[in-house]
């Protein structure tokens, strides 16, 4: 029994031998095929890069109205938040000192005026009186600095009417520029005070049919920004606000400020954006797209098509064998839903674009042939919002 056991182990373990040993030859005569997956040549077209910052919007011009001179709010003539001209009347003080004071400056120069003429009267005398020796040299003089005295008591005189009828015109306060009006600050009846900066700001009127989009952009870009300008002419900006998907609001650069900051090492740009429906409001923030290169040409993949080796960005290739290999390559900016690569892929490079898991460098792979698709950023999106609402209401 026991020599017959072991026989048949000895058996089993040359039968497990054998099979093993036989197990490679048949894999490799009819094992699994090479995994499937798309490759596709890059696409190559002519863009430009841009370059996205964050930003507010800022009024071309702002100014905070003020009363001339210190009185009585008598009536408000504007509704608030409304579109105001230049010169509209805004707000009535009460003027009734303001006239006061402008027939007691008008009654003085009456005054000063007839002064004036007895002075020449005297003068007129005295001269004739000197012809016959009957007023002396000394008095002739004396009447002389009288008329001059009277002369410019007259101009004083003159220029206090003048001083009173323009306080009397500052009781009607005006716009000083055209533009959208803030809410008033004071109701008729409140005493503001006026007169110097220190005043009362009765409102304030900002001019919103164009509106400056201030950003910060580092030396790099701002040199970029330069040369094209000096190229092209002016730099082109795109905005959107912070609902918006798309670039829809053109611009232009048209300033960037006299130094560079010397913390941030970036300088104040600005673009001028239209406004003219009144939309936008200063103070909101935004993005910004510009252009931050000359058009040139250049290669694009998908960017699922990407793939990163720690510190690298690869692209998987199938060589003329039909065999996986990385590409290590150095990324452009992203357009649309496609990557531009700079360098590292050639045209005529077999890209895989779709099967990624399945393929591993230095391993065959059974190619299919497949046509990119370029989809741009689209011209009219819904809009973004930024956070959910805090509650909803039923409507029906």
């Amino acid at each position: 029994m026991r020599v017959r056991n072991f026989g048949t182990a000895s058996a089993l373990a040359t039968a497990l031998v054998i099979a093993a040993c036989g197990a490679p030859q048949a894999q490799e005569q009819g094992g699994m095929p090479p995994p499937h997956v798309e490759v596709a040549n890059p696409i190559s077209a002519q863009v430009a890069d841009q370059n996205d910052y964050t930003g507010r919007f800022e009024s071309i011009e702002r100014v905070d109205v003020r009363a001339r001179v210190s009185g009585y709010v008598e009536s408000v003539s504007f509704e608030d938040g409304s579109l105001v001209e230049a010169g509209d009347l805004l707000f009535t003080l009460d003027a009734r000192p303001f006239r006061a004071v402008l027939a007691q400056a008008e009654a003085e120069l009456s005054l000063a005026r007839a002064e004036f003429e007895q002075a020449e009267s005297d003068l007129s005398r005295s001269q004739e009186l000197r012809e016959s020796g009957a007023v002396s040299l000394e008095e002739l003089e004396q009447s002389r600095t009288r008329v001059a005295s009277a002369n410019a008591s007259v101009e004083a005189a003159q220029a206090r009417v003048e001083a009173a009828r323009l306080d009397l015109s500052f009781t009607r306060v005006s716009a000083p520029i055209s533009g959208r009006v803030s809410a008033r600050n004071v109701d008729p009846g409140n005493l503001v005070a006026g007169g110097n900066s220190a005043g009362d700001i009765l409102t304030t009127i900002v001019r919103d049919d164009h509106l400056y989009f201030t950003f910060n952009v580092s030396e790099a870009d701002y040199l970029s920004y330069m040369r094209a300008e000096q190229a092209d002419g002016a730099v082109a900006a795109y905005v959107r606000l912070q609902d918006e998907i798309s670039f829809s609001r053109p611009g232009d650069v048209v300033f960037a400020d006299n130094r560079m900051g010397q913390t941030t090492g970036s300088i104040r740009v600005r673009a001028l954006i239209e406004n003219t429906d009144g939309f936008i409001r200063p103070g909101m923030t935004g993005e910004v797209r510009t252009n931050g290169s000359a058009p040139y040409q250049a290669l694009m993949v998908p960017q699922t098509a990407v793939q990163t080796d720690g510190t690298r960005r690869t692209l998987l290739l199938v060589n003329d064998q039909n065999m996986v290999q990385a590409s290590p390559v150095e990324l452009g900016p992203v357009s649309g839903n496609m990557q531009v690569i700079r360098t590292g892929l050639d045209a005529d490079d077999r890209v895989i674009v779709n099967g990624l898991l399945r393929a591993q460098p230095g391993t065959p792979v059974t190619p299919a042939a497949v046509d990119l698709d370029y989809q741009a950023e689209p011209e009219n999106p819904a809009a973004v919002q930024s956070r959910p609402a805090m509650a909803a209401r039923r409507i029906n």
